[in-house]
């Protein structure tokens, strides 16, 4: 059962919220969830005098967010330009032991990006050929059939007439405005095998030999 908040807290993270503090400086000053001191102040207007106080913190918080992109950016510079086919195939594993099939080779995802990296992967280091990779669309019945062919053909190399398309029932252009792509490879039982093997090596390489011991046990 969700513990009571009491009117007087209630008033407190209101008044807070009315003199112009963040959800964060509320939280410091009344130490509960923040979905609950949401709950309370988004009706909440900040007073007129306190509104330039407001502001100018929301400038800092977008400078502050500025700051650590470019930082963040700075750090991933730090890796170098490109990666080596050893990388590039751990990197295939990783993405295809978080989005694969497990009985097949078939990786599923929206994202262009994730679909272009692992048709660069399997063309470029495991050496697949063009006309063993089968590219299959799923989009929604919102969304303009034409579009999105051209947009994945493009993407894959996959000429449109090779591509099969589904068509979902429901709305979804706003949130995946080309549907989902899916990429299967035909016999394609040798490359899942490596993949998985690959996989396994990653966790004995990482995680430490009496954690997994203790893992396979319980």
């Amino acid at each position: 059962m969700a513990k009571r908040i009491s009117k007087e807290v209630i008033a407190s993270i209101q008044s807070l919220r009315s003199q112009g503090y963040s959800l964060p400086e509320i939280r410091e000053r009344v130490p509960i969830g923040y979905g609950t001191i949401f709950r309370y102040i988004k009706d909440i207007d900040i007073q007129e005098d306190k509104r330039s106080f407001w502001r100018g913190k929301r400038g800092g918080s977008v400078k502050r967010k500025l700051l650590a992109e470019r930082e963040a950016e700075k750090k991933a510079n730090s890796l170098g330009s490109s990666l080596s086919d050893k990388e590039k195939l751990i990197l295939l594993t990783s993405l295809y032991w978080g989005e694969g099939s497990k009985h097949e080779f078939g990786i599923i995802n929206s994202d262009p990006e994730l679909i272009r990296v692992v048709i660069q992967c399997l063309t470029s280091v495991l050496h697949i050929p063009q006309n063993r990779i089968v590219v299959s669309i799923r989009i929604y019945e919102d969304l303009n059939k034409e579009q999105c062919l051209s947009f994945w053909s493009s993407l894959t190399g996959v000429m449109k007439n090779h591509i099969k398309i589904y068509v979902l029932s429901g709305r979804k252009k706003g949130t995946l405005p080309f549907g989902m792509c899916r990429i299967r490879l035909i016999k394609g039982g040798n490359e899942l095998k490596y993949l998985k093997a690959i996989r396994k090596k990653l966790i004995q390489m990482i995680v430490p030999v009496a954690q997994l011991d203790r893992a396979e046990v319980s």
